[in-house]
């Protein structure tokens, strides 16, 4: 039983901790996040997520819920967005490794439809913070892969769209050819359609302001 003054465990690691890694990518909002961690014989111990200090570093939206999903090899995911409510994400790998992008598909964004991609693994512990605006998928690229992520709102389905993963506009470099989809993710839509929606619905806030 512990009597109130013994360390628990992760604490000293706690006292000498220093600060991640917070790297800009090629779109500066997109940021990649390099925790320190600290192995030993034992194990590891790493601060996954502080508040102040990812707020601090250009974090800075409110994320309010956590999302957890299992994929299988050559599982690929999205390209998902919302576009009246959209979420930004804290992306992190807690088994196997992924191959995860995120593509702007903010309106009048100097970067609209270019993309950015890390990988993230469980060995490596980096984590991707993609911003409100953008949309969001990613490929296992090994047996399989469980991903754990953060985001500012809740899911909206009837807000939610698909860019289909392939779309030859965006021009994404994936490292799987023939990708495991879900019917949904089969059935994803061209960015050229989404930008058209996305300018019908900023002149539709326009009016009404």
């Amino acid at each position: 039983m512990n009597n109130g003054n013994e360390k628990q465990p992760g604490e000293e690691e706690m006292e000498d901790r220093g600060l991640p890694r917070f790297l800009p990518q090629s779109i500066p909002d997109v940021i990649l996040v390099e925790p320190r961690v600290w192995r030993d014989e034992r194990g590891f111990f790493f601060e996954s997520y502080n508040a102040p200090a990812w707020r601090a570093a250009g974090i800075k939206g409110d994320l309010l819920q956590d999302n957890h999903s299992l994929s299988t090899g050559g599982v690929l995911r999205g390209l998902h967005a919302q576009l009246t409510r959209p979420q930004a994400k804290l992306v992190r790998v807690v088994e196997g490794e992924i191959y995860d992008v995120a593509v702007d598909i903010r309106p009048g964004s100097p970067t609209f439809g270019n993309w950015v991609a890390a990988i993230l693994s469980a060995r490596n512990a980096h984590q991707l913070y993609i911003p409100a605006g953008f949309a969001h998928g990613f490929c296992v690229t090994g047996d399989r892969a469980q991903v754990a992520y953060k985001v500012s709102g809740a899911w909206d389905p009837a807000d939610e769209v698909t860019i289909t993963w392939n779309d030859p506009q965006v021009g994404i470099d994936w490292p799987v050819a023939e990708p495991v989809l879900s019917e949904k993710d089969s059935a994803g839509v061209s960015l050229a359609e989404i930008a058209d929606r996305l300018s019908h619905s900023s002149r539709a806030e326009e009016s009404e302001s």
